[in-house]
């Protein structure tokens, strides 16, 4: 169950993906990452509303949202500035970058992730590890080169600087939720950040967007597209949860076969955006996943 749980969750963050770069594409950035979080508030409210009104009927579907602590509270909200910050990098990075550059550039996430917990956690690697990381590195050393044929330079470009720290972002937001999973309920903590990251999301509006003349805006279009992706997010999310709380699943597993959804992100974005190099990038970004794949049984 927990494996078939794991892989909805890759497919689904795929088409998040995919749903982020048919929304982007000629876009206003900000109002796309804005209504995409209003969206994800709006489905959550009738949850939290639910579970403080009939706590049993949403205790038995798996839906239910505890009352946790003001400290609690901080702690999710801090999550919500990480992730913000991550998806206003990444945001800008796949209004100007092809998907299938960005695909592999975010499936090198889980290295960094090591890397973290190598400094913060004191964790150590072993020889599967190392193997995995190396393999990982010169994947990504490869896929520079593909950049390069585009006119992208990895050293010069600054997109390729903002997904880099989108990635790395990711990475911090998911070190801090291996701490904060451990003292809050993963329901409480999917749907109260869903509320935070509006709030977040409000200064950064007013800064960047609202204080610029008319005339200077980037321009916005409505689609439909926008908000699917906070719903694909939101199905996302929930299955990978769901996955991790039941008893005999393998966080190490589960990671990778979720790392996957950069697969579905990767083919569907090549057929939609008919993207260049699709041949020798989908060599390197199944050497990136091969990596990842070893660094997780090695930590298994």
């Amino acid at each position: 169950m927990w494996v078939i749980l794991a892989l909805i969750s890759a497919v689904l963050l795929g088409l998040y993906d995919v749903f982020k770069k048919l929304s982007l594409n000629d876009n206003g950035v900000l109002p796309v990452l804005f209504l995409s979080t209003v969206t994800a508030a709006v489905v959550v409210t009738p949850v939290v509303l639910g579970s403080a009104w009939f706590p049993q009927a949403f205790q038995q579907i798996h839906l239910y949202v505890p009352p946790i602590t003001g400290r609690e509270h901080l702690l999710i909200f801090i999550k919500s500035v990480i992730v913000v910050g991550s998806w206003i990098f990444a945001f800008h990075a796949m209004k100007h970058l092809p998907i299938t550059l960005i695909s592999p550039i975010r499936a090198t996430g889980p290295i960094w992730t090591l890397i973290g917990a190598i400094l913060i956690f004191q964790e150590r690697l072993n020889a599967m590890q190392w193997v995995g990381v190396a393999i990982t590195l010169f994947f990504f050393y490869l896929l520079s080169t593909a950049g390069k044929l585009e006119g992208i330079s990895f050293r010069r470009n600054i997109w390729i600087f903002c997904i880099i720290a989108a990635t790395l972002l990711g990475a911090a937001s998911g070190l801090f939720d291996k701490y904060l999973l451990r003292q809050i309920d993963r329901i409480a903590v999917q749907a109260w950040f869903s509320f935070y990251q509006v709030v977040v999301m409000l200064p950064a509006i007013a800064l960047f967007r609202w204080r610029l003349p008319r005339e200077k805006r980037p321009a916005f279009e409505w689609r439909w597209s926008i908000p699917l992706i906070a719903i694909f997010l939101l199905f996302a999310d929930y299955a990978y949860f769901y996955s991790l709380s039941i008893p005999d699943s393998m966080i190490s597993i589960v990671s990778a076969l979720r790392r996957g959804g950069v697969l579905v992100a990767f083919v569907t974005g090549a057929i939609l955006f008919r993207e260049r190099n699709i041949k020798k990038k989908g060599l390197y970004l199944l050497g990136i996943l091969l990596g990842i794949l070893i660094i997780s049984f090695g930590t298994h």
